[in-house]
């Protein structure tokens, strides 16, 4: 199902949630795009830094891929990530042909989907677009290691999605 690239494309992912995660403020979202087996874009979550909440890791990445390939649309390329709705939105009209997830909706806290009965991966079934997959599983425990567990207390102040 995944090749050595995917692995490949998710540890750097990885590495750059755990750089988020060690920045003031961060979070541990990392992301990487992919086109023609070349990284266009990467980033992690700087929402506090830029004071912008739709600065998630993976709009950063699509905001660095767009300025290196010249273009907003970016057909054919993979995104490595473990996107949430608004994020699954961004690559949906940015055209991404690919979306490669890591950690697993049961394997982290519900704050990170909003304990909703809500799924991005709904978003992407129901985009309009037949041309958009999505893979998840992909480093599934490395990924979810980063996050806070289904049975773990994390403190009310970084509960904002609830």
């Amino acid at each position: 199902m995944f090749s050595a690239d995917d692995e490949r494309f998710m540890r750097r992912a990885i590495a750059l949630a755990e750089q988020g995660e060690r920045d003031p403020g961060g979070s541990p979202i990392g992301c990487v795009i992919v086109l023609d087996g070349e990284i266009v874009g990467e980033g992690y979550n700087l929402t506090h830094e830029n004071h912008d909440p739709t600065a998630h890791g993976e709009v950063v990445a699509m905001r660095r891929a767009g300025e290196a390939i010249g273009n907003w649309e970016m057909r054919g390329a993979t995104l490595y990530s473990t996107p949430c709705g608004m994020c699954s939105m961004a690559s949906i009209w940015a055209k991404i042909g690919r979306i490669v997830y890591g950690a697993e909706r049961h394997q982290v806290h519900k704050l990170y989907f909003e304990d909703r009965h809500l799924s991005t991966a709904d978003y992407i079934r129901d985009a309009f677009r037949q041309d958009i997959t999505m893979e998840g599983g992909l480093l599934a425990e490395e990924c979810a290691r980063l996050y806070y567990g289904p049975h773990d207390n994390p403190p009310a102040e970084e509960q904002a999605n609830l």
